[in-house]
């Protein structure tokens, strides 16, 4: 009995070994090609026929170059081994006929024939939210991007995005500290960090949550890759959040597909003046749906309020007297005391001394309800 687990476990092995050779051979991004291929036979029966110098004949002179490519690309390359050595690394490759592909990713037209990952993939029983937006984040957005990250993961909600820096890091970042799941989705190889400042995003990711690409290991990061990488984010998710972004912006690609692929989009508003709030702007004035905390969100997808959010209203809702009023007046972005005293004065008509009002905002600091950034000036804080 064991003998024989051990050769089924070996052919499966072999079979994987084959088709991530294939997948690469004929060009991953060939989906056409890849459906020829597939009605001549396995992946092992198509590679005998290119040994053999069948496939040719097979397929017609169309196709060529193609094959020529796949000879070039399987000179001197060892099947077994390769894949073998890839397994040993932790990367792990999934394509579309086995049961463990995600199904939300099956429903596209132009869906990848395989998918490379790190870590696991999301649970696909629970819901998924993609969480996007700019890479050069206004203060705002990195705590408003830190905050739903983080509740979320409370609830229990999969944090998806593409690992970027900005929004999306921040994000999946928020999620992991919060004991969450979050998946990062590459525009490389799943074995390559990209950008290299977020190594240690990418190592937790690769520890608690996953990493996945549709491009195989070693493929550097490319301009053109990105954009149809973000068709996975979307595609996997069951909703997508845009926290900061312009008018014209890379993010909105993705909102684009989103919408191609019948997912709800929501959006942070912002500032009339502020550029970085311009795209979501828009996007709420054109139909999405506006969120303004990540409680909206969890009632939109039919979530509830976890134990420790509702205990962290309860305990600001408790600060009274002057760090209460203080307190409502602080925004998401930062303000110095100067701005803050004469506020105070025009709302409550009472004049405070600039040291009682620093004595009062530092309370709200060590109470973690607000935070001091750039020396005398303080925002709400997003922890």
């Amino acid at each position: 009995m064991t003998d024989k687990n051990n050769r089924t476990e070996e052919m499966n092995v072999q079979d994987k070994a084959y088709m991530h050779w294939l997948y690469q051979a004929a060009g991953m991004g060939n989906r056409r090609f890849l459906e020829e291929l597939a009605r001549l036979g396995t992946p092992e029966t198509v590679y005998q026929m290119m040994q053999t110098g069948l496939l040719e004949s097979k397929l017609g002179k169309q196709y060529q170059k193609k094959i020529r490519q796949m000879i070039q690309f399987t000179q001197g390359y060892d099947v077994l081994g390769a894949y073998e050595g890839m397994l040993a690394r932790g990367i792990r490759f999934v394509t579309k006929e086995e049961q463990d592909y995600p199904a939300k990713l099956k429903e596209l037209a132009d869906s990848p024939y395989g998918l490379y990952y790190v870590g696991r993939m999301p649970d696909q029983s629970r819901r998924s939210v993609a969480v996007i937006g700019a890479r050069e984040c206004s203060e705002y957005g990195r705590h408003m991007a830190k905050r739903f990250g983080r509740e979320l993961a409370e609830a229990g909600i999969q944090v998806i995005s593409g690992m970027a820096r900005g929004i999306d890091g921040i994000s999946q970042h928020a999620a992991l500290r919060a004991e969450g799941y979050s998946l990062g989705v590459l525009g490389c190889g799943v074995d390559i960090c990209y950008p290299q400042e977020n190594r240690q995003l990418y190592e937790e990711l690769a520890d608690k949550g996953g990493i996945c690409s549709e491009y195989p290991p070693g493929m550097a990061p490319r301009a053109l890759l990105f954009p149809l990488r973000n068709r996975i984010i979307s595609a996997l998710a069951d909703a997508v959040l845009v926290i900061e972004a312009r008018k014209k912006s890379g993010t909105l690609i993705t909102v684009d597909m989103a919408l191609e692929q019948g997912r709800e989009v929501y959006a942070l508003p912002g500032r009339a003046t502020d550029l970085l709030s311009d795209g979501c702007n828009c996007l709420i004035k054109q139909g999405a749906g506006l969120i303004t905390s990540p409680q909206e969100l969890l009632n939109e997808l039919s979530g509830t309020c976890s134990a420790k959010e509702s205990c962290r209203q309860q305990e600001l809702i408790c600060l009274e007297g002057r760090q209460g009023q203080l307190l409502s007046l602080l925004d998401y972005q930062p303000q110095s005391v100067q701005t803050l005293q004469i506020r105070y004065e025009e709302k409550y008509n009472e004049y405070v001394t600039i040291p009682e009002l620093l004595n009062e905002l530092m309370q709200l600091c060590l109470h973690d309800a607000a935070r001091q950034v750039c020396g005398s000036y303080f925002m709400k804080s997003a922890e």
